[in-house]
């Protein structure tokens, strides 16, 4: 009798302790949240010309000469390749490879790189840091016309926010125009 009271408290006790045990699981981390929709999925476009692209180069470069930043400053196309760069006088040798890494980067992902930054310092998802091409620091962003993505212009020179901010000189021509 005394055995089969021990073996029934025992029992109750682990349904019960089981029970609260998974009352505190936590809740799915966000790696596990399935979206309805597909995110960052804006079609790419016609790639961004010459022309237009040196035009995106004057407005960053009249951003950062106002405030005296020195900043290399790379537009791609929609496939990623090279269409405009500068290198501003006295700005860093090693930000030319970061601004074009910064602008390939966001059109190939199909969203700003400050994204990247986001999920790694805010919401420490480090496997970010596995993807190919991926660069967690701000100042690269696409160029949005009609709908389409036409390229990407991308800074580097300055801290993560200063580049961010004379990219979006830049891209605020075009960006700007489509809302």
């Amino acid at each position: 009798m005394r055995t089969l009271f021990l073996t029934l408290a025992l029992l109750g006790a682990t349904l019960l302790l089981g029970s609260d045990l998974r009352a505190q699981q936590p809740a799915p981390s966000g790696l596990d949240a399935i979206p309805d929709k597909m995110p960052f999925s804006q079609p790419y476009g016609a790639p961004i010309g010459a022309q237009q692209a040196q035009s995106l180069i004057q407005a960053a470069l009249a951003e950062a000469s106002k405030r005296g930043w020195p900043m290399n400053v790379a537009v791609v196309d929609s496939g990623a390749s090279l269409v405009a760069f500068v290198r501003m006088d006295g700005a860093q040798l090693a930000s030319i490879a970061i601004a074009e890494h910064k602008a390939r980067a966001a059109v190939k992902f199909r969203r700003p790189t400050h994204v990247f930054e986001d999920a790694v310092q805010k919401s420490d998802y480090k496997y970010i840091l596995t993807l190919d091409d991926v660069i967690a620091t701000r100042g690269g962003i696409p160029l949005i016309e009609n709908g389409k993505i036409i390229g990407a212009v991308g800074c580097s020179g300055g801290t993560g926010s200063q580049d961010e901010l004379i990219c979006s000189a830049a891209a605020d021509l075009i960006n700007k125009k489509g809302q």
